[in-house]
């Protein structure tokens, strides 16, 4: 079957989109990891899909799918490229849009100069529904890695994460740590893991090695549930410029019990079609 499909990317971070609205597409994880295939497909991070809604007050359904071909919950930096697509192809004129997610609605604004604030939604710090195998919430917990005991801090965006404080994010040891906290015993689901360096209160850089993808030039996700472990330790302020290999991201959060909100660029790259 011959499908259309756009390459984009967030900071980087790039995404195959298919419009699953006027096109009848249905994909597998061994569809999605043949495409994904950066010598024999089209590559990418990950893969976005734009459904109808199947609740009547919210305007699109919103599924992200890993280059291994894993489903997640939830992806920021997708999330922006998805209000941008949806406008760019006309299948929505609204100024905001509400997208189901597999963990609750999100609610993207594209702005006047074409930038695209994401309300990310109220993080979860409760250990169980991060999940983190934890007896009680903390602000951070130790874990085992690579034969010592370091300090993370479990956040979930609508997707786990774990997040270190390091000294130089250029130095952090993101490709040999990285898998190992990605599927560390306490988080039975998997996660991201966030190395964060502390610029000021006001500025962090920031590496992600994402679940089922790897080290990636950008995660909005991540650049959140940094911020949230950053203000919950007392070293961030309520508005933050997060720094990603691939770009920068604007957090705004006003702390616990309240939504995050993500501003960021999107960008088209190209249109294709391949038979799936």
């Amino acid at each position: 079957m011959l499908v259309r499909f756009t390459k984009m990317h967030g900071l980087g971070n790039d995404f195959l989109v298919l419009d699953t609205v006027t096109q009848k597409v249905k994909v597998n994880s061994a569809i999605v990891s043949r495409l994904a295939d950066r010598n024999f497909g089209v590559g990418f991070d990950q893969l976005l899909l734009v459904e109808p809604p199947t609740d009547p007050d919210m305007d699109f359904r919103y599924r992200i799918f890993n280059a291994d071909g894993s489903e997640v919950e939830h992806c920021g930096n997708g999330a922006r490229c998805f209000a941008k697509f949806v406008r760019d192809k006309r299948l929505t004129a609204k100024a905001t849009v509400a997208v189901e997610t597999q963990k609750g609605p999100i609610y993207l604004t594209i702005t006047d100069d074409k930038q695209v604030v994401v309300d990310m939604g109220v993080p979860v710090l409760e250990p169980e529904a991060i999940p983190f195998a934890a007896d009680q919430q903390a602000v951070t917990y130790p874990i085992e890695v690579d034969g010592q005991t370091v300090q993370i801090s479990a956040v979930s965006m609508g997707n786990p994460h774990g997040v270190l404080v390091v000294d130089a994010v250029d130095k952090a040891p993101v490709e040999s740590w990285g898998p190992i906290l990605e599927s560390a015993a306490a988080f039975p689901a998997k996660a991201n893991i966030g190395f964060m360096e502390v610029i000021s209160g006001a500025e962090i850089r920031l590496r992600v090695y994402e679940r089922g993808a790897g080290e990636t030039k950008a995660c909005g996700t991540g650049a959140c549930a940094a911020v949230v472990a950053g203000r919950l330790r007392g070293l961030l302020d309520d508005k933050v410029t997060v720094h990603l290999p691939g770009g920068t991201l604007q957090i705004e959060w006003a702390g616990e019990g309240e939504p995050l909100l993500m501003t960021g660029p999107a960008t088209t790259v190209y249109e294709g079609q391949i038979f799936i």
